[in-house]
C-alpha cells in the first residue's frame, strides 16, 4: 500500500474546502498515527562472563589428557565459584518438577543436557553448550620453533 505524507493529504484537504476544524482533527488523528511507538525503556544489558565447568571425576589433571565440559556463562559481578551450586540448585529445582520426577538429573552432565533454559536463568547462570566439548591443557608457552612437522601442516615449505 502507498503511504503519503500527512501534509501531503492536509493540502489535498485544503483544496477540497474541508472544514478548518474537521481539518485539525483529521490531520491530528492521522498525526497520532505516523507516529513512532515509543518503545518502554528496556534496563541495560546484564554483562556476563564465561565459565567453563570442567569434568574431572578423577581429581587429576594429566598434562596429555582430554576433558570434555560446558561452557557456561553468570553475571559479571558473580563469583565463579558460585557455578556448581548454580547447577545443583537448578537440578533440584527440576527433579522437584513433574518432568524431573519422571525423568530426573542424576549426574552434572544429565542436568546441563536436559533441564530447560529457563531454570538456569532463574539461577543466574546460562548454559552456552548443552553438549560436553573436549579440553585441552596447554602450559601457556609458545615454543621459539616449530619442532614438529604437524604443527606447520598449513605452510608451504
Amino acid at each position: 500500500m502507498p503511504k503519503i505524507d500527512v501534509n501531503k493529504v492536509a493540502e489535498i484537504c485544503k483544496r477540497n474546502e474541508v472544514e478548518p476544524d474537521k481539518l485539525r482533527t483529521i490531520i491530528e488523528e492521522m498525526n497520532l498515527l505516523v507516529q513512532p511507538e515509543v518503545d518502554e525503556e528496556n534496563p541495560p544489558a546484564l554483562k556476563k562472563q564465561y565459565a567453563f565447568l570442567l569434568s574431572d571425576p578423577d581429581g587429576v589433571i594429566p598434562a596429555d589428557y582430554e576433558f570434555a565440559g560446558w561452557v557456561l556463562q553468570i553475571s559479571e559481578n558473580e563469583s565463579t565459584l558460585s557455578v556448581n551450586d548454580r547447577v545443583y540448585q537448578s537440578a533440584y529445582d527440576f527433579n522437584a518438577s513433574k518432568k524431573g520426577r519422571l525423568m530426573p538429573a542424576n549426574t552434572v552432565g544429565e542436568a546441563i543436557e536436559n533441564i530447560p533454559v529457563k531454570i538456569f536463568k532463574e539461577r543466574g547462570l546460562w548454559v552456552k553448550t548443552k553438549t560436553p566439548v573436549l579440553v585441552l591443557r596447554t602450559d601457556n608457552e609458545i615454543p621459539r620453533e616449530v619442532t614438529d612437522k604437524s604443527a606447520s601442516r598449513g605452510h608451504m615449505e
